[in-house]
């Protein structure tokens, strides 16, 4: 049987004098200091002394076989990412109640208004150890809603016989419905509607409600919508009678 080229190692806590650790160690430690010895100890390398080479490998050798597999990857253990507060474009308006997943847990969270996409939210002693815990922002289109910034941004199908012949538009916004004038031949695509965006909120300013004109065929003008509208109302009071 064919000797072991390295001396033997009598104790774990020998082993460990050897790697220059003064008691227990694990993972990155236990790695760099392994590093370190093994390196002072090399015999092609000024100060180095192939016994104590050996003997350095010998009690790296040691300490293995009483470590932990774990330990000795030691992984760089990172902590888990804050889970995201998603919230609807009427939430960041108006405020609301968000649903967060938290350690295992679903939490109903208030939500102020005038929330912006990349702000935190603060949780008081949520985390781990006690600490407040601070959830980033996202703002997801809903409801024919979208947020950027401060604005809100939405989309109205108007009939293409209104753009080019001009009159009024009437928008069902969130805050209800808005008027404006459409010029014949000379309309922007995109209307703003001022302080219709998110609210202002600290520092940030109250935003504006931006339409985009969607051309549509199919799309009812302002009089035909109005004349449906009363047509239902009308007709069952007419049958009753």
């Amino acid at each position: 049987m064919r000797a072991s080229p390295y001396p033997e190692v009598a104790s774990l806590r020998e082993a460990h004098a050897l790697l220059g650790l003064t008691g227990p160690a694990e993972g990155a430690a236990l790695t760099l200091a392994f590093r370190a010895a093994v390196k002072a100890a090399r015999p092609d390398l000024p100060g180095g002394d192939e016994d104590r080479f050996r003997r350095v490998i010998a009690a790296w050798r040691v300490i293995l076989t009483h470590t932990a597999p774990l330990a000795l990857a030691a992984p760089t253990v990172r902590p888990p990412s804050p889970p995201v507060v998603a919230i609807s474009p009427r939430d960041a308006i108006d405020g609301g109640v968000a649903e967060v997943r938290l350690a295992g847990r679903t939490l109903r969270v208030r939500v102020p208004a005038g929330l912006r996409t990349g702000e935190h939210l603060r949780l008081k002693a949520a985390s781990a150890d006690g600490e407040d815990l601070y959830l980033p922002v996202l703002i997801r289109g809903a409801d024919g809603l979208g947020a950027i910034g401060d604005d809100i941004y939405m989309t109205c199908p108007v009939p293409t016989r209104l753009l080019e012949d001009g009159g009024r538009l009437t928008i069902d916004t969130h805050d209800g419905e808005r008027s404006t004038w459409i010029v014949a031949g000379h309309q922007p695509l995109r209307l703003r509607l001022k302080g219709l965006g998110l609210p202002a909120r600290g520092p940030r300013p109250q935003g504006h409600l931006f339409v985009t004109l969607q051309p549509c065929e199919d799309a009812l003008s302002a009089a035909e919508d109005l004349l449906i509208r009363f047509t239902r109302v009308w007709v069952p009071d007419r049958m009753a009678a």
